[in-house]
């Protein structure tokens, strides 16, 4: 799954609003964070045998998401009868925006409850993978249905002109089309959802969007369209707004709960990917891996160091015990690192991504090369990683031999 299969699969679709008449389309709670993280919920709940057609409540009363929704969002316990109605908007929301556009289904109503079914399970779990994958295809989903719509030119115009004249026709042109074609009645609730429409399609071009009903100051960044508000380092370091990082999601600090279930869903996305599509085998091939399973996932620049990468699967790989405990970490002690295993490491993850991105096997693609080179980047301290051409991976073991 790339983004060019996204792309081929949104372009599948027709997502004129003057036909469905959807006003839900998109809504409040789809940042890309809720909706990577719901869609993660939804494919957690189907691995584990869960039935469908499903309800909102079936997914965030299941044990994972129990376990990971009040990390992750500060959100009260799903368990409490006072948060049901919460937690069914936090959940049904992304749900209906995904069976608006097809991953997901919608099979009528039970007791007066949506029912959904998954229609596509290989694109929500491309979504379910990483924020960065939700985000690029919100943006995909997004403009295509603006397009089909006939509404794209308004945001055309806004995005060339970039003042307050065109900022303020966007805005009324599109309430004024929900109201005529949607059930929306309200210039409110209209605003409140072309926020999310047009700052998500900002952050894209890098053009400014909208703040507080107002034309933003300064250029949209992810920052700005996540829901799960996070420290970022750009702030800190002074950086100028307006200078865009290169298209990546920074992990906030360690100690916060949305750093944690990040870093744990990459360890269970790879494990799961490994066992399935390697056989379980380690990524390292030496004596220590013979007929012996890859049981750990190992973090190549320690976590404890390198929290902006920590919840990269680009900076995982999967090892046997004995070569975790022996060799990465010398005698179990996984505050110090050989430098010669993660040198070996870093090879044979080149390798693996290599074989991912590039081969034909029909395997998932997991991995993305703009987010190997950032890894190396920041691991190795050397921002000419981040320059390379795309898919160069002989470029890439050159830099890292230069680097060792």
């Amino acid at each position: 799954m790339t983004n060019d299969v996204i792309q081929d699969f949104i372009n599948e679709h027709t997502y004129d609003i003057r036909v469905t008449g959807n006003g839900r389309w998109i809504d409040q709670k789809c940042t890309m964070d809720v909706v990577c993280f719901v869609a993660d919920c939804i494919v957690d709940y189907i691995q584990n045998g869960g039935s469908q057609p499903f309800q909102s409540p079936d997914i965030w009363r299941s044990p994972y998401a129990v376990q990971s929704v009040q990390d992750f969002f500060g959100k009260p316990d799903p368990m409490n009868y006072s948060a049901h109605d919460e937690f069914n908007k936090f959940f049904r929301q992304p749900m209906k925006m995904l069976a608006a556009a097809g991953v997901l289904r919608e099979n009528g109503r039970k007791n007066n409850t949506i029912q959904f079914s998954v229609e596509n399970m290989e694109v929500l779990e491309y979504i379910a993978l990483r924020e960065k994958n939700a985000y690029n295809f919100l943006c995909a989903y997004i403009e295509k249905t603006l397009r089909d719509s006939g509404l794209w030119g308004s945001f055309e115009r806004f995005f060339q002109a970039q003042d307050e004249v065109e900022y303020q026709r966007v805005k009324d042109r599109f309430a004024e089309f929900s109201i005529r074609y949607t059930k929306i009645n309200t210039n409110v609730e209209a605003y409140r959802i072309f926020t999310k429409v047009l700052n998500i399609l900002a952050c894209k071009y890098r053009k400014r969007g909208t703040e507080r009903g107002h034309i933003s100051k300064s250029f949209i960044t992810f920052d700005k369209i996540m829901y799960n508000q996070v420290n970022w380092r750009d702030e800190l370091s002074g950086k100028e707004k307006n200078v865009a990082r290169r298209d990546y999601v920074p992990a906030p600090s360690g100690d916060n709960g949305y750093y944690k279930y990040r870093v744990n869903r990459a360890i269970k996305k790879l494990r799961q990917f490994n066992d399935k599509y390697n056989r379980s085998r380690s990524e390292v091939t030496d004596t220590m891996a013979i007929g012996t399973s890859a049981t750990h996932i190992h973090h190549i620049f320690p976590k404890s160091d390198f929290e902006e990468i920590a919840d990269y699967l680009e900076n995982l790989i999967a090892l046997t015990s004995g070569q975790h405990l022996q060799k990465a970490h010398p005698e179990g002690n996984t505050q110090v690192v050989d430098r010669d295993f993660q040198y070996l490491c870093l090879i044979c993850k080149t390798e693996s991504i290599k074989k991912n991105i590039l081969g034909t096997s029909g395997v998932p693609v997991i991995y993305s090369f703009d987010c190997f080179t950032h890894v190396l980047a920041v691991g190795l301290r050397k921002p000419v990683f981040e320059d390379l051409p795309e898919n160069d991976f002989e470029a890439v073991l050159n830099h890292i031999e230069v680097c060792y």
